[in-house]
This record gives structure tokens, C-alpha cells and sequence, in this order.
């Protein structure tokens, strides 16, 4: 987890904020939106709100006094207490990809199944700059799709010590969730501290499904931690203005943050965002584009704003396979999400193919640019050290450092030393394969997975989790 204390990148004016409240309290009170689930009809209804049938329109101010309810910050914690992260305030926290059908490996592009979901699991236990391994970091098509998410629930509770996502596919899954979760943690300890952060996507423009209401429902009730998220490509599910789609962003979240605190009052909850654009030649999903970094600017702000924790931003490309195309658009989509303060990104390592693909290399490549970033955002200390005017008095004019005891002292830590990246000079870097750097990740990623260590865990819990997952296969299947 990284605590970043570095000022934040904020470009909205008082004026602006205030059309862009103008602009929600519009969308919620006038247009309204869909909720189609019955049960979060009835607390909308309870609560005092308009609804027709489906279409439930606010009371702007209602829908403030729901979001001031929820905490500014909160702990997750993890299987090991020592990988408990806090969300909120100047905290960052890092999880993989999440979502995609299909995995890269090398030149092979093939069905996900549930092997590559254990590597990518062991892959982001492995590496510090991942706090989470998110939830599904890859669909295991070779596995039931009425069961699967209890495979993934157990690969993610035993393969890795990290804190998890839930499945959101229904409301039933999520309470297989939140039992395999009780086994591990306790329910006390569950109910006082969250174990569970779970992705709800908006079916944007305006409208909530049943599925990710279920699943809304069960988790708000367990007092676990969901992820609210407009579903925003500019031109598709938005219109191709950076500030009608903020309002509608803002509209969609709290609507979503109010339905939370109105089920239970205080629960954690995070203002999400996944906001980008649509090629408007194309009609493909475009990311890593200067629009979607504006937005995560301006997100940041507005979450801030009404005391929110956040999640945005991540590795982001629609590049196809690992190259120039997949390095720039993830950094152009990395650099906002540290300089808007992100508090929980999701897609840290492993996107490709905008979201169709987990990528092996990709996401070592992606570690790489974190490590990076971490390094950047350190806090930089100037002190009588750091300044080395002993080393001046050494060497004086004209000579050179490389010898200096200052030097010596401090040059196996002194500057960042890569992971994948190489700095040999071309007779050494072709005499050693000439290999680029999709070809070195492929080759880390490997020994990372030869390396790994499955985090301890009691055989008797372990055989616990087995069994509900073969109990629970059975019920679905009959």
C-alpha cells in the first residue's frame, strides 16, 4: 500500500463543481433511474423516494444525506493481518486485472481457464507492489459457469494471504462469498472489520440491474464494502463531453452510495469510476486517451469533494499485444491515477486488448511502471545526507563521483534498479538474444511462478472451504 502525501492534480473550480452539481440533481430528480430489483425498489420506496415501476427519481438532497453516512475511510483486512490495507485518505491500493475472457501468453492468445486463474493469482501474491489480487483476474471458462466463482472464491482465500474481491455475478454467489469469507475471518471479526471489496457496475445510462443489485443487497447487509461503478464510455453509454459525463457519473455513484446507506448506515462503500471513450470511427472502446485521464482528474475532485474514498484509473490500453502502443497508453493512464490520489485501482497489472485480455507479460511490464511510480511518489528528503557536501570536498572541480565514499557507500540502493527493463549496451544486449522486453517478462513471469510460495494455512480450514465448494457445486448442479 502506498501512502501518498504528494499534492493532488485537481483542475474543477468552484464554479465548476457547482454546474456540475446542477448537472446531477437534474439527472437524478428529473430523469431518475432504473433500478430493476424489487427488494431495492422496496428501500428506495421506504425511504420516501419516487417510484414507477422500475424508475425511482430522488430528492438530491435525500441522496446527500445517504452518502454523508458513509465512512471517508476504512480498513480491509487481509488473510495475514500484516497485508491489512486502509482505503481512503492518502492511501493507494493496487489489485490486478479483473474480468477478462481470454489470456495472453507470449504469441498465444486462448480461453482463459482456471489454471491461468491460479497463476495470476500466485503472480499477485508475488509481488509487493499488488495488494490485492483482485477478483476475477481472468474467467475460468473450463470451469461450470454456475460454480465457478466458488473456485475462485477458494483460489483467492488459499493461493494468496492479500485481501480479496467478492463475486458479483448474483446474489446468491455473493453469499457463498461472504460464507467462505466467515470461515476464514470469523463472522464477528467480519461484521467489524471488512474482509470483502466487491465491484458494482452500473448498467449506465441510468439503469442498475438485478444481478449487481442482488449481489449490492447481500454485501450492504453483511457490512462489506462495495465499489460503486458508472459503466462510461464517452458516445456509448455517455455522451462525448467530459463534463455531461462527470454529472452522469455522479448521478449513477450516489444513487448507488445512497441505496447502500439506506440498507445499512455506514457501511464502506467507494465512489467508482470507469470512464473513457468510444473510437468514434471504430465504435471500439478507446483507453489510455487524454479525455479518460481528464476525467479521472476531475473524478478524484468530485470524490473528494463529498468525502469518498475512490477507484479509477489502472494499466489501461486497447492495444492487442505488448509493445509501444500497451507502454504508453497504460502510463497515460497510470501517471493521473497517482496524481489524482486514486484510493483503490483496479486493472494494476495484467490488462490488454481493452479488457478481452490477462496478459502474462503485460502484467509484469505493468509491476515494472508501478515500481517505478512508487519511486516517484516517495516522499523526497533534503537533509545535510542527502545534500553530500563531503563528497564536493572530496572529489572538487573537474574530477568525478563513481570512486567518492559517498558513492561507494550507498550504490547498490542509491537509484531504482529495473525488473524488466534493459540497460546493456547493444554488443552485450545482442550477444545475450537480443530479447525485447515482452520476451524478458515472459521469462520473469516464469520464474516468478517456478518461485512461489502458497501462504500457510490451517489443513483443517483449507479442507473446510473444499468441502463447502463441493457442497455447494452439488446444490447448483442438481
Amino acid at each position: 500500500m502506498l501512502v501518498n502525501e504528494l499534492p493532488r492534480y485537481e483542475i474543477l473550480d468552484e464554479a465548476a463543481l457547482q454546474e456540475l452539481e446542477r448537472g446531477w440533481r437534474r439527472i437524478v430528480s428529473e430523469l431518475g433511474i432504473e433500478f430493476l430489483h424489487d427488494e431495492s425498489l422496496d428501500y428506495l420506496r421506504g425511504a420516501g423516494q419516487s417510484v414507477d415501476g422500475q424508475l425511482v427519481k430522488f430528492d438530491p438532497d435525500w441522496i446527500l444525506e445517504q452518502v454523508a453516512k458513509a465512512p471517508q475511510e476504512f480498513d480491509l483486512q487481509a488473510r495475514n493481518p500484516e497485508r491489512t490495507v486502509h482505503i481512503g485518505g492518502n492511501n493507494m491500493v493496487f489489485s490486478a486485472v479483473y474480468g477478462c475472457p481470454f489470456v495472453r501468453e507470449g504469441l498465444e492468445r486462448r480461453d482463459a481457464t482456471y489454471r491461468d486463474f491460479e497463476n495470476l493469482v500466485k503472480l499477485a501474491q508475488s509481488f509487493p507492489q499488488l495488494d490485492s489480487p483482485g477478483g476475477t483476474i481472468c474467467e475460468p471458462n473450463d470451469k461450470p459457469l454456475d460454480s465457478r466463482h466458488l473456485d475462485m472464491v477458494y483460489a483467492l482465500l488459499t493461493l494468496s494471504d492479500k485481501p480479496f474481491m467478492g463475486s458479483v455475478t448474483s446474489g446468491p454467489n455473493a453469499v457463498d462469498t461472504i460464507a467462505m469469507a466467515e470461515m476464514v475471518f470469523g463472522g464477528e471479526s467480519l461484521e467489524q472489520t471488512p474482509a470483502i471489496i466487491s465491484l458494482i457496475n452500473v448498467n449506465s445510462p441510468l439503469r442498475y440491474d438485478d444481478r449487481m443489485l442482488a449481489a449490492l443487497v447481500e454485501y450492504a447487509k453483511a457490512n462489506q464494502p462495495t465499489v460503486i461503478t458508472p459503466f462510461l464510455l464517452m458516445g456509448a453509454m455517455s455522451p462525448v463531453t467530459v463534463p455531461a459525463t462527470l454529472a452522469q457519473q455522479v448521478a449513477e455513484a450516489l444513487a448507488g452510495i445512497a441505496l447502500v446507506q439506506t440498507i445499512r448506515p455506514g457501511c464502506p462503500v467507494v465512489f467508482g469510476s470507469f470512464l473513457s471513450n468510444t473510437d468514434m470511427q471504430s465504435g471500439s472502446p478507446s483507453f489510455g486517451t487524454p479525455e479518460s485521464a481528464v476525467g479521472l482528474f476531475c473524478t478524484g475532485q468530485i470524490a473528494r469533494h463529498y468525502n469518498l474514498p475512490f477507484r479509477g484509473g489502472g494499466a489501461l490500453t486497447s492495444s492487442q499485444v505488448v509493445d509501444a502502443q500497451a507502454g504508453y497508453e497504460s502510463m497515460m493512464s497510470l501517471w493521473p491515477t497517482f496524481l489524482a490520489g486514486t484510493n483503490f485501482v483496479m486493472h494494476s497489472a495484467g490488462w490488454l486488448e481493452s479488457a478481452l485480455v490477462s496478459c502474462y507479460e503485460k502484467f509484469v511490464t505493468d509491476v515494472e511502471t508501478l515500481r517505478m511510480l512508487y519511486e516517484v511518489f516517495k516522499p523526497l528528503r533534503i537533509d545535510e545526507e542527502s545534500l553530500a557536501y563531503s563528497a564536493h570536498e572530496e572529489v572538487g572541480q573537474g574530477g568525478h563521483f563513481l570512486g567518492a565514499a559517498h558513492t561507494l557507500e550507498r550504490f547498490r540502493e542509491c537509484f531504482y534498479r529495473p525488473l524488466v527493463s534493459s540497460t546493456e549496451n547493444y554488443e552485450r544486449w545482442a550477444r545475450n538474444g537480443g530479447r525485447d522486453a515482452a520476451t524478458r517478462a515472459n521469462e520473469i513471469w516464469k520464474k516468478t511462478l517456478e518461485e512461489y510460495e502458497q501462504p500457510a494455512m490451517d489443513d483443517g480450514l483449507r479442507d473446510e472451504l473444499k468441502a463447502y465448494v463441493d457442497r455447494r457445486r452439488k446444490e447448483l448442479g442438481d
